[in-house]
């Protein structure tokens, strides 16, 4: 077992004593009565001595109590202080190890290792804190075990760089980026903003009438607008400085960050969506950024110290390129093109130009309101946003589609944040139609594909809005058929790969026989001729849920006791079939997947969970015991 490094204690006693010192200091020094007269200021040194102490004292009981061990399949963590946690994370869980590593942890050499499993709902294990080295071989060695290298000195995948962000490349990032979290801010306290920015304005400025309101009006969308490009310029800088994206066999692996530095891995075949998105003034210059998800996880989200995570949505597998160079790096990961789009009816048109109309007026109504209390107020400014509210509806009926291509759905929604999302049919969980009241009216509704992606939790999914009615029934039928087609195919593909890697050619099946000829062929080169009883759909299907929730159960990564004992196998699971065990061990955990999920087997109408991440559905993801 291995600890984690001697300087994390010093390190981890500082950050907890800073907090702690100050509230401290400030309670004894304005209560200084609280201590006693003048033993106010000598009981906040000791008190504050103490707690320092105290703070020291666990963090080097919280070291020699945390060890960590890789395993040839498990990553083993034992923490603990108060109460022991014994836990075990199969390596075919791990989605993703990141390293993490803020300007004071790479003065002193340290660096934060987060892994990820598909739960999606935390950090699954977090080493606070290791060399920057031991990060690296921490790794590099979980790679190199998920891929099945048993041989520590096995040969390392080719490294591919498919992206490095140039020094110019970054100033454009900073650029055309735009943090629009602040108008809204601005727009509630512009009233008082005013006054103080025409007072630094050397010209002259009305005060009454609609000349006033239309110059208050621009003045106050140019601060705006500085505002929120300053500080995309700042957040775009420090989160991409330095960005390169590399492909290391089936994996992306980036490293980016100037103030925090991000290193981590995003698993081709975890992908759940890809996104192209771009703002006006991207399309205007021809760039688009291209972001990932995988299932319940984030690349480089911030982290609290190893609870759960501050989650941001996508992450950017490219900040910014051409949009010629996007789209081929999602026709290279996923092997589809932009599509052509279906769009919604033309009669939609008006309904958004109504929709834009009336937040005009609402804005209109609330500077009214605020008038009538304080006066002085340009109430009507807003009206000048009339034509710009006809032009948006526009343009938003435009920038809106779907299609439907061999192997994808595709979407794109948005005009001042337009993005298109590109989901496998076999990523899909479910197809959800929803109408709204105001949607009824319009005889539309919304096809939302449901996946296991971090943003769906947030309504981030895939989604047709506002096409016809009935186009939108065939829409949801259509999708469940090709997502249970897709995964047909996809455990026919994994059927016949593991029958190849252990030598096996199946034939056709034999209808009047019932059964297959297949010839094994041995180390020594020669084969010998059987007879497999042939497997219909309808063998392959599960016998029960319980049959394959116990061998499931033993690798997950699931909270237990250390005094839990598995299992007897049942008779169902020792009559399992040959296609769902081989000679080289057992069903793979995909298979497991997508016949826990029920959707091939049953209702084709019934929610499929993804095969891949199916196990994120049970709750739990580590094995403590």
């Amino acid at each position: 077992m291995t600890h984690l490094s001697p300087l994390s204690v010093p390190y981890r006693a500082a950050q907890r004593s800073v907090s702690i010192v100050f509230a401290l200091v400030f309670i004894a020094f304005t209560g200084g009565t609280a201590f006693g007269g003048f033993l106010g200021g000598l009981g906040a040194v000791a008190l504050v001595g103490f707690a320092v102490l105290a703070i020291a004292g666990y963090e080097f009981a919280y070291f020699q109590r945390f060890e960590y061990e890789l395993t040839t399949d498990t990553l083993d963590i034992r923490s603990g202080v108060f109460s022991r946690r014994n836990r075990e994370i199969p390596y075919r869980r791990i989605q993703n190890v990141d390293i993490s590593r803020n300007v004071a942890q790479r003065l002193v050499g340290l660096a934060a290792v987060d892994l990820e499993t598909a739960g999606g709902g935390g950090t699954e294990g977090s080493l606070r804190f290791v060399t920057y080295e031991e990060a690296l071989r921490i790794q590099k060695e979980v790679a190199r075990l998920k891929r099945g290298d048993t041989a520590p000195d096995a040969p390392e995948p080719d490294r591919e760089v498919l992206f490095e962000l140039t020094p110019r490349e970054l100033s454009i990032v900073g650029v055309l980026s735009f943090d629009l979290r602040l108008p809204g801010i601005i727009f509630l306290f512009g009233t008082s903003i005013f006054p103080v920015v025409a007072s630094f304005v050397d010209v002259p400025v009305p005060t009454r009438g609609i000349a006033a309101g239309v110059v208050g009006l621009v003045m106050l969308a140019l601060l705006v607008a500085v505002i929120s490009w300053v500080a995309g310029f700042a957040s775009a800088v420090v989160n991409y400085y330095g960005f390169r994206l590399t492909r290391v066999g089936d994996e992306l692996q980036y490293e980016r960050g100037l103030i925090q530095h991000y290193t981590g891995s995003i698993p081709i075949d975890k992908l759940q969506t890809l996104t192209i998105e771009d703002n006006p003034l991207k399309r205007r210059f021809g760039y688009a950024t291209l972001l990932v998800e995988t299932a319940g996880y984030t690349p480089g989200a911030e982290n609290g110290g190893g609870g759960n995570r501050a989650r941001r949505g996508s992450e950017a597998a490219i900040p910014l390129a051409k949009r010629d160079r996007v789209r081929a790096l999602v026709e290279e990961i996923e092997g589809v093109a932009e599509p052509a789009f279906e769009r919604p009816p033309r009669r939609i048109r008006r309904r958004y130009v109504i929709r834009y109309l009336l937040a005009t007026g609402a804005l209109v109504g609330a500077l009214y309101g605020v008038n009538v209390v304080f006066g002085g107020i340009p109430w009507y400014s807003p009206l000048v946003l009339v034509p710009v509210a006809a032009v948006a509806g526009v343009y938003q009926w435009r920038h809106r589609g779907y299609a439907l291509t061999e192997n994808h759905f595709v979407t794109r929604n948005g005009f001042w944040k337009r993005e298109m999302r590109f989901v496998p049919y076999y990523r899909i969980q479910t197809a959800i139609e929803t109408r709204t009241i105001f949607q009824r009216r319009w005889r539309v509704s919304t096809v939302t594909a449901d996946t296991a992606g971090s943003l769906s939790i947030v309504g981030g999914d895939a989604a047709a809005v506002d096409i016809e009615d009935g186009d939108a029934a065939t829409l949801r039928t259509e999708l469940s058929d090709r997502l249970r087609d897709a995964l047909a195919d996809r455990r026919e593909e994994r059927r016949r790969a593991r029958q190849a890697a252990l030598g096996i050619d199946v034939a056709e099946p034999d209808a009047e026989r019932g059964v297959a000829d297949a010839v094994v062929t041995a180390e020594d080169g020669h084969s010998a001729s059987e007879s497999l009883e042939e497997v219909g759909p309808r063998a392959e299907a599960p016998s029960g849920r319980e049959a394959e929730t116990a061998p499931d159960e033993a690798e997950t990564s699931s909270e237990s006791s250390s005094n839990d004992v598995p299992d007897e196998p049942t008779a169902e699971e020792e009559e399992s079939s040959w296609d769902d065990t081989s000679p080289g061990g057992d069903e793979s955990d995909e298979e497991q997947d997508d016949e826990r999920n029920g959707f091939i087997w049953g209702d084709p109408t019934s929610t499929a969970a993804d095969e891949d991440d199916a196990d994120t559905d049970e709750g739990e993801s580590a094995d403590e015991r």
